[in-house]
């Protein structure tokens, strides 16, 4: 797993699809933003890459926690943008959870 203080993009990560997902979650705090995430991880193959885009100063702790609550992997942030942006990769071994409160496991 990636750190969170090393973008994503540094020597060392795995191959990704050439284009990203784009979630733009823009001033959506947390709980909205993970709800709208994990429906659309729903839609989206197995490695498949989603760049979220985020405001919120909780989605540096939150994203990552919920990749280790999902079983997605957490890329880190994306460098260069003009607005914080983290990448993740949507795992084919994930768990689900509930759409609802995207943080408590799915049934």
């Amino acid at each position: 797993m990636t750190s969170t203080s090393q973008p994503y993009g540094a020597a060392g990560d795995r191959a990704v699809s050439p284009t990203p997902v784009v979630l733009d979650g823009g001033d959506a705090r947390c709980v909205l933003l993970l709800t709208r995430l994990a429906r659309l991880i729903t839609e989206l193959r197995p490695g498949s890459v989603v760049h979220v885009i985020a405001t919120d100063p909780a989605a540096p702790l939150d994203l990552p926690a919920w990749c280790h609550l999902t079983g997605h992997l957490h890329l880190g942030p994306v460098p260069d943008r003009a607005r914080p942006t983290y990448a993740l990769q949507v795992s084919g071994q994930a768990r689900g959870v509930d759409l609802g409160a995207p943080w408590r496991p799915g049934s």
